[in-house]
């Protein structure tokens, strides 16, 4: 089953077993179930920890349940773990046999402290790059808390499955039979959603904590190298932020990152926060602001209100919240948002396999879209607004020579209709003829570009008509002390590596900003 480069991988991970585990697989006669099998029978060969029963009897066949040795109970996979869950497989294996995840121990703690019954099932895909932090993430749970159970489902093994609970997107996560979640979680925030009281707690640990020298709002390439910059100025640096790693997390390929020839978005987002962990930076994850609250006087703290009440103080604060997807706001969108509206192709594709599907937006991203869809449904119509698609002359030429996918330009999209709780349709009015015209479809993906975060700062700090923060060629905002970098400001060209650029100068400015602050006199203490 496994090729010999995996299986020698395989190999040395399952060394660093340090517990035996047994493997309790429910096969049937099915071509995924015999690559089970083997799969199954090449683990047990490459440890002698690790063995294997295959008279399971679960519902859902072909399956198999990792447990500790001696028990029956552990995390299920129903379907082949491989692609981007192979790594999934691998830290449940290591993890059922002891090996220690690298999972800060507050986390562990918050997680054995979980009290009721919990039975999650995860419905992934293997193409999916936002589902294996999901599917880890309740591995993890189940392993660490017996009161957790989690069973990860690969959607194309169970098509009925998916079928019947009208899942239209990945990841999708059900608890006790009811939807949870869909889309990338991590442990934290998984965990912070079913211990009610774990907001109180996080409030009272931000207010707790010490004025910062540099607080950095918002975690993705602009955080994290404003960070590393600020951090070797040997000064108290913070990163608050929502989710480290921000859209980077959810990019697909990453080739134009110089001096990294090719990587993907979880990658390089872990490889962000090692390298400001490593420099001692205080991470404070899961933390949304809502309001900026300038210093009253010079050299005084600027304050920073979270979402759950806590507030951080600082010398300075660099802003780097980034930008989230454009929604196209128009009627049916919301109503219909994981029931056929999409926005990430790579993710949710395989789904649409065999149907019909649309894409908004010409540029490149959604040209990308629209190539990477036509190798796996049915039919793609590319829906744009203006005369002309936006992408790079490649890219359209690469589209315009597929044979499943058709092109509307001055396109305007009015309606996305649906029925049954599902989307059936597209409607959008030419805008050289006004007539209003209709597709019928099962998927919508859009692809309209990004909007900044920054709706908190309204009333603060100067922003552009588009939302943007204003920004000066050193990252200057126009409030003392408050600087900004990234997807978030009147910087031009949303890229990564300017991102990266933009915060490490942002980082500078606040250290030369520092610098220049007049020395606080000591207060007299009375004789």
């Amino acid at each position: 089953m496994l090729d010999a480069t995996l299986k020698s991988q395989l190999q040395t991970y399952l060394g660093m077993l340090r517990q035996p585990i047994h493997l309790i697989a429910s096969l049937d006669e099915s071509a995924t179930g015999v690559e089970m099998r083997g799969l199954l029978e090449d683990i047990v060969s490459l440890s002698d920890k690790v063995t294997l029963d295959t008279t399971g009897n679960d519902r859902r066949k072909p399956s198999f349940v990792v447990a500790r040795s001696g028990e029956s109970t552990g995390v299920r996979f129903a379907g082949l773990p491989l692609g981007h869950e192979f790594t999934s497989l691998v830290l449940a294996l290591l993890w059922t046999g002891g090996h220690p995840p690298k999972v800060e121990q507050d986390v562990i703690d918050a997680i054995k402290s979980l009290d009721g019954e919990f039975s999650f099932d995860v419905y992934m895909s293997l193409t999916c790059h936002n589902c294996p932090d999901v599917v880890q993430a309740l591995s993890l749970m189940a392993i660490v808390n017996p009161k957790v159970k989690t069973v990860v489902i690969e959607g194309g093994a169970f098509q009925q499955e998916v079928t019947e609970r009208e899942i239209m997107a990945v990841p999708m996560v059900f608890l006790n039979g009811q939807v949870f979640g869909s889309g990338r979680m991590t442990v934290e925030e998984i965990v912070a959603k079913l211990d009610t009281k774990a907001g109180e707690r996080d409030a009272a640990k931000l207010n707790a904590k010490d004025p910062f020298d540099v607080l950095i709002v918002g975690g993705g390439p602009a955080g994290a190298a404003a960070a590393v910059y600020a951090a070797r100025k040997g000064i108290r640096v913070g990163v608050a932020a929502e989710r480290f790693g921000g859209q980077v997390n959810d990019t697909m390929a990453i080739e134009n990152y110089i001096s990294v020839l090719e990587t993907d978005g979880p990658k390089f987002a872990t490889a962000l926060e090692a390298q400001v962990r490593h420099y001692e930076v205080d991470i404070m994850n899961l933390q949304r602001a809502e309001k900026l609250i300038p210093a009253e006087e010079p050299g005084g703290l600027v304050q920073v209100q979270m979402a759950n009440g806590g507030v951080l103080q600082s010398r300075s604060v660099i802003l780097s919240t980034g930008a989230r997807w454009r929604n196209v706001n128009v009627p049916g969108e919301e109503e219909y948002k994981n029931k056929g509206v999409a926005y990430c192709p790579h993710c949710d594709g395989p789904l649409f396999k065999g149907k019909r599907v649309s894409v908004i937006g010409g540029g490149n991203s959604g040209v990308e879209a629209a190539i990477d869809l036509a190798g796996i449904v049915q039919h793609v119509t590319l829906i744009e607004f203006a005369d002309e698609l936006k992408a790079d002359a490649v890219l359209v030429s690469k589209l315009k020579s597929l044979p499943n996918v058709t092109v509307h330009v001055n396109a305007q999209t009015t309606e996305i209709t649906g029925a049954n709780g599902k989307v059936t349709g597209l409607s959008y009015k030419d805008r050289v003829s006004a007539e209003a015209r209709h597709i019928e479809l099962e998927g919508v993906f859009v692809q309209i570009g990004l909007v900044p975060n920054t709706e908190f700062l309204k009333g603060t700090v100067e922003l552009s008509r588009f939302g943007e923060i204003v920004v000066d060629a050193k990252g200057h905002t126009n409030v003392p002390g408050v600087f900004a970098a990234g997807d978030c400001t009147t910087v031009p060209y949303k890229q990564i590596v300017i991102a990266a650029g933009e915060g490490s100068k942002a980082a500078l400015s606040a250290f030369d900003f520092l610098i220049r602050q007049p020395v606080l006199e000591p207060l007299e203490v009375a004789a």
